[in-house]
C-alpha cells in the first residue's frame, strides 16, 4: 500500500459521507422521506442500488469459492435464482408500487384480518427486521474480515474492531441520509466496485503466469469453463472439474429452490430490501423497469469479472486447500495489482461492504419503526419517527457485530437460511393471486419449516438436498393444512385489498363481474421470454469473454429472438403501461 493508496480510500470514505450529510434534510422530514426517499426514485437508481445491495464484500469471494470448486457451472447455486427474480418483475412489481405501504410486512395489515393477523406483522417484523437481517449482516461482516486479515495480516483478535469501525461509519451516515442517500452512494459505490473489479480482471489475467485468455484456457483443467452442470448418479466432483449434480440436486437448485425458500435479494415473490426499492420508486412503470435492469445486471453482467479472476486463481494458487480458496481472490488483488490500483481495489471492496450494509440497516430500520414503534407508541411526530430511526440504525448495527462473533463460516448461514425458509415461498406467491390464503398460511409456512429442519439434522441426521425435499414437503402439507382448517380473511379487507391492488387470479368472489379478461397469459409468456433473454446474455458474454464464437453465436440468436418475443408479449399485454 503506498500513499496513493490511502489518498483513494479517504477521497471514497470523503465522497461516502458527503452524499449523507447532502441527504440527511429531506431524511429528516419524515418516515416516508426516510425510508422510501419520498417515492421519487428513478427506475436506474432503484435498480442499481439494488445491484450494488446483492454485491457484498463476500461475493466475489463466494463466486471464487464456487468456481475453484466446480468450475464456472458451479454459479447454478445461484444464477437458478433469476427465474425468481423475473417472477417479481412481471407479476409482483406493480402490486408492490400500488400498495401504497411503507415496508412489505405492512402488507399483512391491509391483506389479512383478525388476532392472527395482528400477531404476524409483528413476529415478521422481529424475525426478518432483526433476526434473518443479523445474520446475513453478519457473514458481510465476516467477509470484510476474510479481506482484511489476507490483505493486512490483522491478527484474528484485533478483527472484529477493524470490522465495528467500517459498521460505525456505514451506520452513521445511514442514520443521518436514510434511503435516498442509501441509493446514491449505492450509485457511486456501485461504479466504484465494478470499476475495480474490472481492472483487477484485466490485470490478473493478463499477467506473465497466465498470458491472457488464450493462455487461461490451455492452463485450466478440462471442464472448468463449461456453462452448464453434469447431471450424474452423485454430486462428487474433483477440484475445478465440471459440477456434477445428482438429479435430487438439479430438481433441488433448479427446479425449487428459487420459488420455495426465502433467501435475502431473491424473496419469491418480492419483498425485503427488493420491495422497498420497488415501493420507492415514481410509479408502477418505474417499478417494473427497476427490477427488469436489476435482474439483467445482477446475473448477467456483473459475475463475470469474478469469473475470470476465480479461474485464474486455480492456476496461480493450486497450493489453496478447498476451505481457504475463496481467498484466492484476495491474493491476487494483493499480489497482482500495482501501487493505487491496490487502493482502488481495496475502495472496491469497502464500497460493496457498504453498500449491502447500509440497505440492510435502513431495511431493517423500517420494520422496527413502521411495523413495531409505531403500534406501540400512543403519541409520536415525523420528526420523531426519524429520531427513533435513527437510534434503531445504531442498534441494529450493534447487534449486527454481536451475531458476527458468533458465526464460523458463511456457507453454514446460507445453508440454514435456505432451508430454514423452504416451503414459505408459496404463499408468498400465492397471497397475491389467491383469496383463501391467510394470516395462518404465513404464520404455518414461517415456523413448519424450522421444525422440519430440526426433524431432519437431529433425527434422521439428513443432508441436502434430501432435507430440503423433507422440510419443503412438510411445510407445505402443514399450510394447506392450517390453510383449510381456519377461516379466511374477513370479506371486507379482502374486498378492499382487491380494489387498492386489483390482482388477477383466483378472486371471483370479490370482482361482481366486472373484471376485465385476464392478462396473466401474456405476462407468464413475458416471464418465459425474459428469462431465456437474460440467460442469453449471460452466456453470449461470457463465450465473447473466452473467445467461443461460434457459441456467441447461437447465444446471440437465441438472445435476439427472446427479446422480439418478450416485447411482442409485453406490448399485447400492456405490461409496461401505467393502469388506474
Amino acid at each position: 500500500m503506498a500513499l496513493s493508496d490511502y489518498i483513494i480510500i479517504a477521497l471514497f470514505l470523503g465522497v461516502t459521507i458527503s452524499i449523507g450529510v447532502y441527504f440527511s434534510r429531506r431524511a429528516g422530514q419524515n418516515i416516508d422521506n426516510y425510508f422510501l426517499g419520498g417515492r421519487n426514485l428513478t427506475w436506474w437508481v432503484a435498480g442499481t442500488s439494488m445491484v450494488a445491495t446483492t454485491f457484498a464484500a463476500d461475493t466475489p469471494l463466494a463466486v471464487t469459492e464456487l468456481v475453484a470448486q466446480n468450475g464456472i457451472a458451479g454459479n447454478w447455486l445461484w444464477w437458478n435464482m433469476l427465474a425468481g427474480g423475473m417472477l417479481t418483475t412481471f407479476f409482483f412489481s406493480r402490486y408492490w408500487r400500488r400498495a401504497n405501504i411503507l415496508t412489505d410486512v405492512e402488507l399483512i395489515k391491509i391483506r389479512y384480518s383478525g388476532k392472527a393477523a395482528a400477531f404476524l406483522r409483528p413476529f415478521k417484523a422481529l424475525y426478518i427486521g432483526i433476526f434473518l437481517n443479523a445474520l446475513v449482516m453478519g457473514w458481510v461482516n465476516l467477509a470484510l474480515m476474510s479481506l482484511l486479515k489476507v490483505f493486512f495480516n490483522i491478527p484474528d483478535d484485533q478483527l472484529v474492531l477493524y470490522v465495528g469501525g467500517a459498521l460505525l461509519l456505514v451506520a452513521l451516515y445511514v442514520s443521518m441520509s436514510g434511503l435516498l442517500g442509501v441509493a446514491y452512494t449505492d450509485l457511486f459505490q456501485f461504479v466504484i466496485s465494478m470499476t475495480g473489479s474490472i481492472l483487477l480482471a484485466i490485470f490478473v489475467v493478463n499477467s506473465d503466469k497466465i498470458g491472457g485468455i488464450s493462455g487461461l484456457k490451455v492452463a485450466l483443467p478440462q471442464g472448468a469453463l463449461d456453462f452448464f452442470p453434469k447431471i450424474g448418479s452423485g454430486g462428487d466432483s474433483s477440484p475445478a472439474e465440471v459440477l456434477v449434480l445428482s438429479i435430487g440436486s438439479f430438481l433441488a437448485f433448479i427446479g425449487m429452490q428459487w420459488w420455495a425458500s426465502w433467501y435475502p435479494g431473491a424473496e419469491p415473490g418480492g419483498g425485503g430490501y427488493i420491495a422497498q426499492r420497488m415501493m420507492s420508486t415514481k410509479d408502477e412503470k418505474h417499478a417494473i423497469y427497476s427490477t427488469l435492469f436489476f435482474q439483467i445486471a445482477h446475473y448477467c453482467i456483473r459475475p463475470w469479472p469474478w469469473i475470470i479472476v476465480a479461474l485464474c486463481t486455480l492456476v496461480l494458487y493450486p497450493e489453496l486447500t478447498a476451505e481457504n480458496q475463496k481467498l484466492g481472490y484476495v491474493m491476487a488483488m494483493k499480489d497482482y495489482l500495482p501501487a493505487g490500483l491496490k487502493g482502488l481495489l481495496l475502495v472496491s471492496f469497502l464500497a460493496a461492504y457498504m453498500s449491502t450494509i447500509s440497505t440492510q440497516l435502513n431495511w431493517g430500520s423500517s420494520y422496527i419503526i413502521n411495523d413495531l414503534y409505531k403500534n406501540i407508541a400512543k403519541n409520536y411526530s415525523d420528526k420523531g419517527l426519524v429520531k427513533v430511526a435513527r437510534i434503531s440504525t445504531l442498534v441494529l448495527m450493534v447487534v449486527s457485530l454481536l451475531v458476527t462473533t458468533q458465526i464460523e463460516t458463511i456457507s453454514g448461514v446460507w445453508t440454514f437460511i435456505f432451508e430454514s425458509g423452504a416451503g414459505v415461498g408459496l404463499v408468498l406467491i400465492l397471497r397475491w393471486y389467491w383469496w383463501r390464503i391467510n394470516a395462518w398460511s404465513e404464520i404455518i409456512a414461517t415456523i413448519a419449516p424450522f421444525i422440519g429442519y430440526a426433524i431432519t439434522k437431529y433425527y434422521f441426521h439428513w443432508e441436502f438436498p434430501d432435507s430440503f425435499f423433507f422440510i419443503l414437503g412438510f411445510s407445505t402439507v402443514a399450510w394447506i393444512v392450517g390453510t383449510l382448517l381456519t377461516k379466511p380473511t374477513d370479506n371486507e379487507k379482502l374486498k378492499s385489498f382487491h380494489e387498492l391492488i386489483k390482482p388477477q387470479g383466483n378472486w371471483k368472489p370479490f370482482t361482481n363481474g366486472a373484471e376485465k379478461q385476464s392478462n396473466l397469459a401474456n405476462v407468464f409468456w413475458c416471464w418465459i421470454f425474459a428469462i431465456a433473454m437474460a440467460y442469453s446474455i449471460l452466456f453470449f458474454m461470457g463465450s465473447v469473454i473466452f473467445m467461443e464464437w461460434l457459441d456467441a453465436l447461437s447465444y446471440g440468436v437465441v438472445g435476439v429472438s427472446s427479446f422480439f418475443l418478450f416485447r411482442r408479449f409485453a406490448r399485447k399485454g400492456k405490461v409496461f403501461e401505467l393502469k388506474e
